[in-house]
């Protein structure tokens, strides 16, 4: 940053010499030619093309200050209108809807100033082939800034060797599409082959992809921790439920591992009540803690829930407080009051299952008789409380 400073400062006292005897000023400070060079006004903030592509990228949907931090990086400075819209036509024409192409304008405004139709078409073409939806490629759009040849293609089959079918490959990239960009062979490979070395058969490692196909990102030495960490806590490669437990572990630091622990005992619970929930719903360590605390309190405090009623039951932690959980006591709620259900239902039970099994049960079949189903449901009746 210093250097940078002094040669803009150095700039302008160049800028200040006068040149009135035909000779040319700066050739009397060594490197001063080639500073001026190398502030040539298409590297200015100021500069023309600088205006152009923030009065582009915001006539593409970028907010202003998005706009103005993409265009100070020189490489995203669009020199070519015709170009950028090529590109973003390209975009459309593979189906990517506004929101997707602003998303990936966002973080990969380079792709405005690559050839379209030699650069971008043909990763397109080959994402599509595997059935890619383009709101998943949106999400991770540096996937087309690397190469076909030498990253894409090889990547994919490594992949699909190991995972099978092109089905569960679609369904892994959708779920973790970031992974795709991990380095085949300082990433992938290494990854495969520290969990093959801690037991995982073939099988196993093509589900867990599936299941996670970040693990690609993990190190050696990190899958090697928490196979050992999930065997100190009583879990064996032949449970049900392992690979679910090993990807959630994967995803926590063994300090924040631990805040979790500490955290749910913290309600009451012993550590083997937690650590029994976690096999049981593995999820429950990745929700941030202010949302744990959240739902604890409303299911303790609200509804009167005791803790080990919870914890029987924690995939309930897993619900949308705002979208699910209180929407669903609201019809509850309306239904103890006209008589419909016993006040003393089984709360944790009648919460849990889909939309579809919910509806079915307390809102389908009551909604001709008690229309303020349908309303609580929507939002429009909030819950207040059970009789």
């Amino acid at each position: 940053m210093f250097a940078s400073f002094c040669r803009r400062r150095l700039l302008l006292h160049i800028r200040k010499i006068p040149g009135g005897d035909g000779a040319n000023p700066l050739q009397s400070i060594p490197g001063a030619i080639h500073l001026a060079h190398s502030y040539s006004v298409s590297s200015v903030p100021n500069s023309e093309f600088y205006r152009a592509t923030v009065s582009y990228l915001i006539s593409c949907g970028l907010s202003p200050a998005a706009a103005a931090a993409t265009a100070t990086t020189q490489k995203n400075r669009i020199l070519s209108s015709d170009k950028a819209d090529a590109a973003r036509a390209l975009l459309r024409d593979y189906g990517f809807a506004n929101a997707d192409i602003i998303r990936t304008l966002r973080s990969a405004p380079s792709i405005l100033v690559v050839d379209p139709e030699r650069i971008l078409r043909p990763k397109l073409d080959f994402l599509a082939s595997l059935g890619f939806e383009p709101r998943k490629i949106a999400s991770e759009p540096f996937l087309l800034a690397r190469s076909l040849d030498k990253h894409l293609v090889p990547s994919i089959q490594f992949i699909r060797g190991i995972i099978g079918s092109d089905d569960d490959l679609r369904l892994a990239f959708s779920r973790v599409p970031r992974a795709l960009m991990a380095d085949l062979d300082k990433n992938m490979r290494p990854a495969v082959e520290a969990l093959r070395r801690c037991g995982l058969t073939e099988e196993a490692i093509s589900k867990l992809l599936v299941i996670h196909m970040g693990m690609l990102m993990a190190s050696p030495d990190r899958i090697r921790e928490v196979f050992e960490d999930l065997k100190a806590i009583g879990m064996r490669i032949s449970d049900s439920r392992f690979l679910y437990c090993f990807r959630a572990m994967c995803s926590v630091k063994r300090g924040t591992w631990r805040r979790k622990l500490e955290l749910f005992q913290s309600f009451g619970l012993s550590e083997g009540e937690v650590l029994k929930a976690f096999k049981i719903q593995p999820t429950i360590v990745l929700f941030a803690d202010e949302n744990i605390k959240k739902k604890v309190r409303f299911l303790l405090d609200d509804l009167k829930l005791v803790i080990s009623d919870i914890m029987a039951q924690p995939v309930i932690l897993g619900y949308s407080l705002e979208k699910c959980i209180l929407p669903r006591c609201a019809v509850l709620s309306v239904l103890m009051r006209e008589g419909r259900i016993q006040t003393d239902i089984k709360l944790p039970r009648a919460l849990l299952g889909n939309s579809k099994t919910f509806s079915a049960r307390f809102i389908s079949r009551y909604a001709d008789d008690v229309p303020d189903v349908v309303k609580a449901y929507e939002g429009k009746i909030k819950f207040e409380g059970f009789i």
